[in-house]
């Protein structure tokens, strides 16, 4: 049968007015709508197009109380039945799966997903009628299975997608929009888990339509189902967040186990969201903290600049919550923590590094591994020495962040294992003099700004390394303003002889 049956179905029950439409026949024709959109007949463009176009003139005759009201037995069903050809909709406008050979072109996709949208439109302006009409309650339970498939539709085609088309994404936009108005919330937040305390939100509803896409066999069927994921979970935090982790992490780990690092990238920072967002004590039950840690732990092995820098700081969010099942009762030696093993593998990796992106991202990190072990670094600090010696003696391109990120790191160094730095004052001085001067004679590219704080950060660190070893730096390096002609070199070596004399750096 045709889809242009649906409309003569109609004139068949002997209606000519909207009003006189039969419910049988208003029934009837929503099913037959919905069964060409899903149906094998649904992949026929022409039967498609049809069906989009008998679903708007049917909106559009239909009266709101008609379309939401269940008084007639065989309409009790509609609420349900519209949520079924809305998620219907939001499958046929939804881009193909990544591993389809032939699939639709990404233009026709924001086509239909335009076409899809003002369909959603009408429907959500029923809706709004139906709101503000007052004699139609039932459109609350119509609404309730409506807006979980149109969000999912919104979030799809409102980003910026190789799917997406300036049209599209408007028209996404315009029924985001609506629907947060129809549904009185005040942002997408509230939409998903509830502007009031009392309210139960739809967070729970629109993970349960993607649950069956979001397995392992599943989740690549559709490339949109993982932002989709990732966006709506980005909006939820606490205190929200944590009574839907049984839901939200087997995915975040599924998506960050990947091959692909851009996957893995999305799922790190699903993980860190969670991390941030849900109690301690919720991540520690069950072992489910050791379990992130571990799939954290193993993306440090692999080489990539942009997955390194979203693992790093995820497990420096992840280690209190890890240290709060240890227990140290004095006397012997501190254990060792996961902190520890993790500062050991990124030193083993900075050493022999040689390429400027991941040198630069370990060293981004490195100021924070050392604020976290504090008085614990000392463990680690031959190996921190020989880090810190080679990535200042390394240009680092203009904007020097690597070197100005290793100085921050000495100097916390400093503070924290003061006791210690005496016994490495020739290592150390060498290596800030060399860089000083190397700095000074620098005729790259390198502005004068990042020029300058060099230059301070590295008289800094000789400031502190000459409180740390009692004086001694002013020592070995009074006669250099003597001998020496370059005026940046003797500005730095004045600035160290006449700093005020201060305790040892206890930053303990």
């Amino acid at each position: 049968m045709e889809l242009t049956g649906s409309r003569e179905s109609l004139s068949r029950e002997g209606a000519s007015l909207p009003g006189e439409w039969s419910s049988s026949a208003l029934g009837q024709a929503f099913s037959q709508i919905l069964h060409q959109l899903t149906g094998q007949e649904s992949r026929r463009s022409k039967a498609r197009n049809a069906a989009l176009q008998d679903l708007s003139a049917l909106l559009e005759a239909t009266e709101c109380d008609t379309l939401f009201e269940g008084s007639d037995a065989s309409l009790r069903g509609m609420p349900q039945l519209l949520g079924q050809v809305a998620e219907a909709l939001g499958k046929y406008a939804a881009p193909p799966s990544e591993s389809e050979g032939r699939g639709d072109p990404h233009s026709e996709v924001a086509e239909k997903a335009a076409a899809v949208g003002l369909l959603f439109l009408k429907l959500l302006r029923k809706v709004e009628a139906a709101k503000n009409s007052l004699v139609c309650p039932a459109w609350k339970t119509g609404l309730r299975h409506l807006a979980g498939p149109m969000y999912i539709f919104v979030v799809t085609h409102s980003l910026e997608q190789p799917w997406t088309s300036s049209r599209s994404q408007d028209v996404a936009e315009q029924v985001l929009a609506l629907l947060l108005q129809v549904t009185e919330c005040g942002s997408v937040a509230g939409f998903l888990h509830g502007e009031k305390e009392d309210e139960k939100g739809r967070f729970s509803t629109i993970m349960g339509l993607l649950k069956s896409d979001l397995n392992k066999e599943s989740w690549k069927n559709n490339p949109a189902t993982k932002h989709v994921f990732s966006w709506t979970l980005q909006k939820v935090t606490r205190p929200w967040l944590s009574q839907h982790l049984e839901r939200i992490l087997p995915p975040s780990l599924l998506i960050s186990d990947d091959y692909q690092t851009e996957n893995r990238i999305l799922g790190v920072r699903c993980l860190h969201h969670i991390v941030l967002n849900v109690p301690a004590a919720d991540l520690l039950q069950y072992n489910r903290a050791q379990v992130v840690y571990h799939a954290l732990f193993n993306h440090l092995y692999t080489p990539e600049h942009h997955l390194i820098q979203a693992v790093l700081p995820c497990l420096l969010d992840l280690f209190p919550i890890l240290e709060k099942a240890l227990h140290w009762k004095g006397g012997a030696a501190r254990p060792t923590t996961h902190c520890d093993e993790v500062l050991q593998l990124v030193l083993t990796h900075m050493e022999p590094e040689h390429r400027l992106l991941l040198r630069r991202t370990y060293a981004r990190n490195l100021p924070a591994f050392v604020k976290r072990l504090g008085i614990l670094t000392v463990r680690h600090l031959k190996r921190l020495e020989r880090v810190i010696v080679g990535y200042l003696e390394v240009y680092d391109g203009p904007e020097e962040e690597a070197r100005l990120k290793i100085l921050e790191t000495l100097k916390l160094l400093m503070q924290y294992t003061w006791p210690r730095v005496s016994c490495r004052l020739v290592v150390l001085l060498k290596a800030l003099l060399k860089l000083i001067c190397d700095v000074a004679r620098d005729s790259s590219l390198t502005p004068e700004p990042v020029k300058n704080a060099l230059l301070e950060e590295a008289t800094d660190c000789l400031i502190l390394l000459d409180h740390c070893s009692r004086g001694q730096v002013k020592g070995l390096l009074a006669n250099i303003p003597r001998s020496c002609e370059d005026s940046k070199v003797v500005s730095c070596m004045w600035k160290v002889q006449r700093a005020t004399e201060g305790a040892p750096c206890d930053g303990t």
